[in-house]
């Protein structure tokens, strides 16, 4: 994981000490004083630190401060983890001017895609999942997946706002109070920034609603992006039409799989909130990051209070083991999900479009250096969207299907418990043995259970007929046809 969580970094140093308020470690509240504020209490010096009889003149003008901030601070997107309205605003404000979608671009697109879906027919048992083809916009795209991101970045903003308020010190906790809720406001400000930086330049680059692995779009929903598209065609010297069609077979593939896998999305997405149940934070740096802190300056400067936000690059998220190994296994799912799609893909195109392979390979350069998809996500979530052995997943898809079949390499998807893990992807001759060997184990197990329920039924008739229990005789036996013959 090379970035932290909403910016965080793993960087400590504080040079802003104010040496002559005393406010260090050993000034007034000590070391146990994150803020480096006189609390009170006994040997409290009005005059070393905040006078409580001003708290109300304070607090009345930080709200007027407030007040002036905008829209931005109000409303119900306001008052959780992130400031989803001011991320939407900067998002929008990042994407600028945009092209709007003409007429024959979406019919480009429902063309694309409904060819698409013909050819994917042949090489899936999965049956097509677009009901509704469409082109987006960036801004389009922005509105649409807005509640997709909400559910990834909730968990880890809330997470690291609960971890915080946990850690404080009862002494800071106390003094803490009563601004908590102002805080929370500026700290969902501050993920709300970050968030509308990515967005916005997310929106400019992804061609399709699944480019980064996840399904962004409403279920049925298969996007284009004409905009993005044209500025990515511009690097290839390959025919426009070829690539529109490629991108929709991607797109159609993803759906197919979303659609018709029904605990898939649901996994990827609970992924990320394990992820974020496990994220703990570093408070041994929060005395030096606020001691030089003046409180009164908090309430006069807004910048401060600011800057006090953003000097949570002193805490650093600490990654578990339980993390690790939930970031192993979104990046093994997300390479298996872009290596399925590579496979059929290639299968459905490769006889059909010449530049089916030149695409493939520049589509797996893409995806494997992450570009902006991965860093945007890296930066306000603290994970990396790169399916990192997506050859390997590409090779074990097809070593499967060149053993055995579509039926059985689509039966992989049927249950979480059946997928390949990473070691699978490094060594696949074992995966594809269990899988065929399992296949054929079970019919032979289902076969021979059959065979035994078959003489259980022999048996019981035979006994049945038994001439010692049969008052009438094999006669009476015969009349009525005896034993049934198999």
């Amino acid at each position: 994981m090379t970035d932290l969580p909403f910016g965080f970094s793993s960087s400590g140093d504080d040079d802003g000490k104010d040496e002559d308020t005393g406010a260090g470690k050993g000034g007034a509240g000590g070391s146990q004083n994150p803020f480096g504020f006189a609390l009170g209490g006994e040997g409290f010096d009005p005059s070393a630190g905040l006078d409580p009889s001003a708290l109300g003149q304070m607090f009345s003008q930080l709200g007027n401060m407030f007040s002036g901030m905008g829209s931005s601070m109000s409303g119900p997107a306001a008052g959780g983890p992130v400031n989803y309205d001011l991320a939407a605003k900067l998002a929008r404000q990042q994407i600028g001017n945009f092209t709007p979608v003409l007429g024959k671009e979406t019919a480009a697109v429902a063309d694309a895609v409904r060819l698409a879906e013909v050819w994917l027919d042949d090489v899936t048992t999965l049956p097509a999942g677009i009901s509704k083809p469409i082109a987006w916009t960036p801004v389009q795209w922005l509105d649409e997946t807005m509640p997709t991101w909400k559910g990834l970045c909730n968990p880890v903003a809330a997470q690291l706002a609960k971890t915080w308020e946990q850690n404080l010190p009862p002494e800071a906790a106390q003094f803490a109070g009563p601004m908590m809720g102002m805080m929370t406001q500026m700290s969902g400000m501050a993920f709300g920034t970050q968030l509308g930086q990515g967005l916005g330049q997310l929106a400019k680059e992804v061609l399709t609603s699944t480019d980064i692995g996840l399904p962004l779009a409403p279920e049925g929903v298969g996007v284009l992006l004409p905009e993005a598209i044209a500025t990515f065609a511009d690097g290839l010297d390959l025919p426009a039409q070829e690539i529109i069609v490629f991108l929709a077979a991607r797109e159609a593939a993803h759906v197919r799989l979303f659609t018709h896998v029904p605990w898939l999305r649901q996994r990827l997405l609970a992924t990320v909130e394990e992820y974020a149940r496990g994220i703990s934070v570093d408070f041994s740096g929060i005395t030096d990051a606020t001691a030089g802190i003046d409180p009164t300056e908090l309430f006069s400067d807004p910048s401060k209070l600011e800057e006090l936000i953003s000097s949570s690059a002193s805490f650093e998220p600490t990654t578990t083991p339980e993390q690790k190994a939930a970031l192993e296994r979104l990046e093994t799912l997300l390479a298996l999900i872009e290596g399925w799609v590579e496979n059929v893909v290639t299968q459905a195109l490769s006889d059909r479009i010449p530049s089916t392979a030149a695409l493939t390979e520049t589509m797996r350069r893409r995806r494997a250096s992450g570009g902006p998809a991965e860093q945007t996500f890296a930066t306000f979530v603290g994970l990396e969207l790169r399916p990192r052995k997506l050859r390997e997943s590409s090779a074990l898809w097809l070593s499967l299907l060149q053993a055995s079949d579509v039926a059985t390499r689509d039966k992989v998807w049927e249950h979480p418990d059946l997928l390949p893990d990473g070691n699978d992807l490094d060594a696949p001759a074992s995966f594809i043995d269990r899988m065929i060997g399992g296949t054929s184990e079970l019919d032979s197990a289902i076969a021979e259970l059959e065979r035994s329920l078959a003489a259980d039924a022999d048996a019981t008739d035979t006994d049945a007929t038994d001439p010692t229990d049969d008052p009438a005789g094999p006669d009476k036996g015969d009349d009525e046809g005896g034993p049934a013959t198999r």
